[in-house]
């Protein structure tokens, strides 16, 4: 009998100490970087859930999709580029609201050929680049689908002559401005105003040309500058826009340092790059030997809500999660042919607390789910996007209790603290996350507060010495006096 009880507890025992169902189907690591900029893994942030095909919604198999977008009311809404049809998915995922393959033109029925992206304006307008049919059709989101007008055939003197427009993603903000990536178009993102017309280019990323390459082809002949790379701006890859007008772009970066762009209504990049001053995905080559090797391939960003986005990488599977301020918060995400890896992502979305991906593959929507320690993270940054400083640190406290060598925990407790005006435990926190930009201002706040707080007993003391020293001055003198005079009656 005894045996059987000891057999019962070891069971029990090894049930509560086994790895949950999450921890065993993750099929790729999770890490950070610390501030040597080594590789940190840490707890899966988000974990795989559903894999959705176009078969198990009794649509038929995806075909090559491309763009993603969720809508004000939660609707999702996919290109199915290969089936030249967008298809529009509850909320919840569950099942199919309705698939748009034509629509009323005129007189005619109009279809489109690949569509490649979609977005979806506040005022619920359906907007689609209709990449092969080179024109953006803007449709009533809702049921009957309604065409409300057709953005093609731009015409500007800043356009070469023979460009041929073939939209490849696109973003509305809040007043209706339209704005495409196009394919071949590297002078930047073009802009539509509500009615249109094209008015322009936004967010130009000019190359940096070194002096060496200034040189080389001052003295190269014609042939030998003819196969040297084109001094052109960089490539823009995928666009979002967030609930104040902003756009975040993602684009090409050899030199993996800023895969992403926020680029405010004038154009101008005014994203944050965090302590590290890196946005470009991974930091080191970790697989220098593979097909994969290389600086990531930023495919596509994504806005969360509360500052905090994401960028897909292409080339490994990846995605890059930061913070307003530029802090890289989690990397996750891979490769591979077991259920939640990617094998080919093109697109990615925030729907409610999840992340949504399109993998062209798979032919498949891939969602993960956050587990706790991904919510605190997000919660924590969301917290102090907004102000709430107290309650994020408890959050933070939490995040180092399942990661308890977490950075940008130490940080974000430091920064809390700091705008508290408690500059001896900020300072505490802040050298944990080797954060040196705000300790540094932690550090002058309390060596003023020192100096502050000792002011008077240093005036005090300094009274007092130079006091005492003119009283021993007087004495002396006073005695030295004395002296002469007796030795002169003498």
């Amino acid at each position: 009998m005894k045996t059987w009880k000891r057999f019962i507890v070891i069971c029990i025992a090894l049930f509560i100490c086994a790895p949950t169902a999450h921890a065993t189907i993750v099929p790729y690591d999770s890490y950070s970087y610390d501030y040597w900029e080594n590789v940190v893994f840490t707890p899966a942030p988000y974990v795989p859930g559903d894999s959705i095909s176009g078969v198990a919604l009794g649509i038929g198999p995806f075909s090559s999709p491309q763009g993603l977008a969720v809508g004000p009311d939660g609707l999702v809404y996919i290109a199915d580029t290969g089936n030249h049809r967008i298809v529009v998915l509850r909320n919840d995922l569950t099942g199919v609201v309705r698939v748009i393959d034509s629509f009323q033109n005129g007189d005619r029925e109009d279809r489109f050929h690949s569509p490649n992206g979609v977005a979806v304006s506040n005022s619920n307008q359906l907007y689609v680049a209709d990449t092969e049919n080179m024109r953006i059709v803007v449709l009533e989101a809702g049921e009957p689908v309604e065409l409300v007008k057709i953005i093609s055939d731009p015409q500007s003197e800043m356009l070469d002559a023979g460009f041929v427009f073939k939209p490849l993603k696109l973003a509305v903000d809040y007043a209706d401005r339209v704005y495409a990536i196009a394919r071949g178009m590297f002078q930047g993102i073009m802009v539509f105003v509500p009615e249109g017309d094209f008015t322009g280019f936004f967010g130009t990323i000019a190359v940096q040309i070194t002096p060496w390459e200034i040189l080389w082809r001052a003295i190269s002949t014609r042939e030998e500058r003819s196969r040297q790379q084109l001094f052109i701006p960089t490539e823009f890859t995928g666009i979002d826009v967030d609930p104040d007008g902003f756009i975040y772009a993602s684009n090409i970066d050899p030199q993996a340092t800023q895969a992403v762009r926020r680029l405010n209504p004038k154009g101008e990049d005014v994203i944050r790059t965090g302590e590290n001053e890196n946005l470009g995905g991974d930091l080191w080559n970790i697989y220098s030997d593979s097909p994969y090797s290389g600086p990531s391939y930023i495919i596509d960003v994504t806005y969360q809500g509360k500052g905090i986005y994401s960028l897909l990488d292409s080339r490994r599977g990846r995605i890059f999660t930061y913070d307003h301020e530029g802090n890289l918060l989690y990397v996750f995400g891979g490769l591979g042919a077991q259920a939640g890896a990617f094998r080919q992502p093109v697109a990615i979305a925030a729907l409610d607390d999840r992340l949504i991906a399109l993998d062209a593959n798979r032919n498949e929507l891939i969602t993960f789910q956050p587990t706790r320690y991904g919510a605190l993270i997000n919660e924590a940054i969301g917290l102090r996007y907004d102000g709430d400083e107290a309650l994020a640190v408890e959050k933070w406290q939490e995040v180092l209790l399942l990661n308890e060598n977490l950075e940008i925990a130490n940080v974000g407790i430091g920064k809390a603290y700091l705008t508290s005006g408690d500059n001896v435990n900020a300072m505490k926190y802040l050298a944990l996350g080797k954060n040196r930009t705000y300790y540094s201002i932690a550090f002058k706040r309390h060596r003023n507060e020192l100096l502050r707080s000792n002011m008077p007993y240093a005036l005090t003391g300094v009274t007092l010495l130079a006091g005492a020293w003119f009283a021993v001055s007087k004495i002396q003198k006073r005695g030295k006096t004395n002296t002469e005079g007796g030795l002169m009656g003498d």
